[in-house]
């Protein structure tokens, strides 16, 4: 579970809690007027997300090219 801090908590003690996130791996979560806007978590060698994703996205040629409506599965 992680530790949740407003931003105004965060901004005068962002040290001490950088410091608590390295020594205990617990991640702390910061608020903005109740709603998450950032996360703080241990880093880690071996993390890598985007050899995770690595051949799950298809390859386009020309990205700004209009898709025609019969490229849609999900179309009636």
């Amino acid at each position: 579970m992680s530790k949740v801090i407003s931003k105004s908590e965060f901004k005068p003690r962002a040290l001490e809690f950088l410091r608590q996130v390295q020594q205990t791996g617990e991640a702390i979560v910061i608020t903005d007027r109740g709603r998450p806007v950032a996360r703080i978590e241990p880093y880690s060698e071996g993390d890598d997300t985007v050899a995770q994703l690595r051949g799950l996205v298809l390859r386009y040629d020309d990205p700004l090219e209009p898709v025609g409506e019969e490229d849609w599965e999900v179309l009636p």
